[in-house]
């Protein structure tokens, strides 16, 4: 497959501490040219959080952009949408089992062994962060690095994702060093996040990549 150069990630607790809907987000990176977005929520998946997960599902399809729901394949199904597993979700080949032959499926890797194993796995493309230090996450691996991301790609052939810390001034070298796409988050959220400053920073990050 060929991923988009720029991989916006929703992640819900990051939004929420800014107060943005994940629907005004997700429609403003639409608007500002996405190609793919990912709905990343660590909580419990209510049915006000599924509401929201079905409007953004629907923008997606109106943009013909694509949509992968994080950790969970259950919803991922729902949704018509892909899915993006990580080392401890579920293991690749019972999400390929449950989500089907043509599904688009992303799993995390984190260092050498991960990306390795990763590559003889059923699923679509692979991430690998957080390749600089990310606030993100609660418990973030340790920091992959450039160089290694460099010393890596040659590892593996599927699509290459890199995460973690990815900013407008750094995102260059990321790519020199072989990724294909870069998944961001906090990198996309202005500091006055409105609907018009998302779409603007995402336009923004179309024109730098």
């Amino acid at each position: 497959m060929k991923l988009p150069r720029i991989y916006p990630i929703l992640d819900t607790g990051s939004l929420e501490a800014r107060a943005i809907p994940i629907e005004t987000a997700a429609a403003a990176f639409l608007e500002g040219g996405a190609g793919i977005l990912q709905i990343r929520h660590k909580g419990h998946w209510s049915r006000a959080v599924f509401d929201s997960a079905k409007l953004v599902a629907r923008l997606c399809r109106e943009s013909g952009a694509s949509l992968a729901i994080d950790d969970r394949a259950d919803f991922a199904l729902l949704l018509e949408a892909g899915l993006h597993i990580g080392q401890d979700d579920l293991a690749p080949d019972d999400a390929r089992r449950l989500m089907g032959a043509h599904a688009v499926i992303g799993f995390s890797s984190h260092d050498s062994r991960q990306l390795c194993d990763a590559a003889a796995e059923p699923v679509d493309y692979v991430a690998l962060g957080p390749i600089f230090a990310t606030a993100s996450k609660r418990n973030p691996d340790p920091v992959v690095g450039v160089e290694e991301l460099r010393r890596l790609r040659p590892l593996i052939a599927k699509p290459l994702v890199a995460i973690g810390g990815i900013t407008l001034q750094n995102a260059a070298e990321v790519f020199r060093a072989g990724a294909d796409s870069v998944a961001v988050i906090a990198g996309l959220l202005p500091p006055v996040p409105t609907a018009r400053s998302l779409r603007e920073r995402m336009e923004e990050w179309r024109r730098v990549v």
